[in-house]
């Protein structure tokens, strides 16, 4: 059944990427490399041949690593959570034609918190270091 349950107790398919998503959040919760079993456990509602597809998909597009263990082969994510959006970020930057009319309404949508953060971070203030 692909993607569990609705609120009425019927089948409901997930969005597009949404099961890459869910693969990726469980490799990140256990935070070190798994077989695809310990996947499976944390992607409800998913097939173990589904979750190895996956696996496989997130491999050739870089995201996830390979490597054999024994007679199988553990994953593990190539970013943490962290580095995989800002990859994400920059990607739609890339994308989105004029650069500065990107950022400066993404700029204009930050709370004054994340714009506070934000002005840090350009002026080499890490968060949280002395």
């Amino acid at each position: 059944m692909a993607g569990g349950k609705d609120e009425r107790g019927e089948a409901r398919r997930r969005a597009r990427g949404e099961l890459e998503a869910e693969v990726l959040a469980a490799l990140w919760s256990v935070g070190g490399p798994v077989p695809a079993a310990v996947v499976q456990e944390q992607v409800p509602g998913a097939a173990y041949t589904t979750v190895l597809t996956i696996l496989t998909r997130l491999c050739d597009k870089g995201m996830v690593t390979r490597q054999r263990q024994g007679r199988s082969h553990v994953y593990a994510p190539v970013d943490d959570q962290a580095g995989h959006a800002a990859a994400g970020m920059h990607s739609l930057l890339d994308e989105g034609g004029d650069r500065a009319a990107v950022l400066a309404r993404f700029v204009s949508d930050l709370s004054s918190e994340d714009e506070q953060l934000l002005e840090q971070l350009l002026h080499g203030d890490l968060p949280g270091r002395g």
